[in-house]
């Protein structure tokens, strides 16, 4: 994907804490009196455990046009996003669109949105990146400020008012986001624990094969502090205890992840909370126009940007097997987790408890968007 140049440059921009805190400082000097304030503003910010149909969210939310957000435009400089804009400016080269890492059909190009914002919280974010896990932490006064000076850098970019995130690791900081924009709305997606895992685990063993023959590669997701899976997996600090048991390379593993974070976030989120909002794949993908629509309302966007034919359910039982661009989770990884949970009373005690957790979130998403 990336040539010499482009990794050297990458390596620069992203791997040395001093150019990223010095081109942000920069930055705000420059831009940041010109940037619209954005304290009081709706932004909404996308995070849960991945694979769970947030590229998806994120598409159809930045698809209308209410919204800034870091894109790949933005990459190497991303704290730097309007100066970078303009030394970029006259260049011709515009990349053609190619399919992403994961093997999932989704085709990304210079203008896709993406993960990207971490990389702020990495630098000012204090420490939570730990060597074996990611632990929850607050941020300083000081990081909420310029957080928010820089929300206003990406909307100044973009010539936006309102912000749009997707980063899994917010869930780290959830009363911080909330701190820095009491109007925000946070979406929290989930999906069936079975599929979820089973996409982790498969997204897994991509990544580790991608990781051995490619040291950039995984580099590269390390300075984005994306830890989801691969090389360089890190599991949120409710998932940890999961290592004692099981390997990452076991599909109870993923399981036991799904149960550490849904569990903890159903127990702490009240349900008469409104800045957040739990989003079920299966009920998004299976009342697509209803669950939209309410979902929109609830956002302050206009109802029709959605994709045209609602949601897809790529999950293992509503999806063509033959079809090319579904075939992420058909690599064999995948495990019959009818076949585990019957010769191992653990992974039947996970899936029971799983379940019992997946039922409460999806009565809180249709007593929040469909009724």
């Amino acid at each position: 994907m990336y040539n010499l140049p482009a990794r050297i440059l990458h390596r620069l921009a992203l791997g040395n804490k001093a150019v990223l805190e010095t081109g942000f400082d920069i930055e705000r000097g420059l831009f940041s009196r010109e940037s619209p304030a954005s304290t009081g503003a709706k932004h909404v910010f996308v995070s849960g455990l991945a694979r769970a149909g947030t590229t998806a969210l994120l598409r159809a939310l930045y698809g209308s046009g209410e919204f800034a957000s870091l894109t790949y435009r933005d990459m190497p400089f991303v704290l730097a996003p309007n100066i970078w804009a303009r030394i970029g400016r006259g260049s011709r080269h515009r990349p053609a669109e190619r399919e992403r890492a994961h093997g999932d059909g989704i085709r990304i190009g210079i203008h896709s949105p993406e993960a990207l914002e971490e990389v702020f919280w990495r630098v000012f974010g204090g420490d939570y990146i730990r060597q074996d896990r990611l632990v929850s932490i607050q941020p300083s006064d000081a990081a909420i400020a310029a957080f928010r000076a820089y929300v206003g850098l990406v909307n100044r970019r973009y010539g936006k008012q309102r912000y749009l995130s997707k980063n899994n690791n917010n869930i780290l900081r959830l009363t911080g986001l909330a701190r820095a924009f009491p109007n925000a709305v946070i979406l929290i997606p989930f999906r069936d624990p079975g599929e979820q895992a089973r996409s982790l685990l498969t997204q897994h063993h991509r990544f580790l094969a991608r990781h051995r023959s490619d040291r950039f590669a995984q580099k590269y997701m390390t300075w984005l502090a994306h830890h989801e899976f691969g090389g360089d997996h890190r599991p949120f600090e409710w998932g940890v205890a999961a290592r004692a048991k099981h390997t990452p390379t076991e599909p109870e593993y993923w399981l036991a992840q799904w149960i550490g974070l849904y569990g903890f976030l159903l127990e702490r989120i009240p349900e008469d909370d409104e800045r957040y909002l739990f989003v079920g794949y299966e009920l998004l993908c299976g009342r697509s126009s209803e669950v939209w629509g309410n979902l929109c309302a609830r956002l302050d966007i206009p109802p029709g940007t959605g994709p045209a034919a609602g949601f897809e359910n790529r999950n293992r039982a509503t999806r063509n097997p033959a079809a090319s661009q579904l075939r992420e989770e058909s690599d064999g990884h995948g495990a019959d987790w009818e076949l585990r949970a019957t010769k191992n009373p653990a992974a039947s005690q996970l899936r029971e408890e799983a379940a019992a957790i997946y039922q409460a979130l999806t009565a809180r998403t249709a007593r929040q968007l469909l009724s």
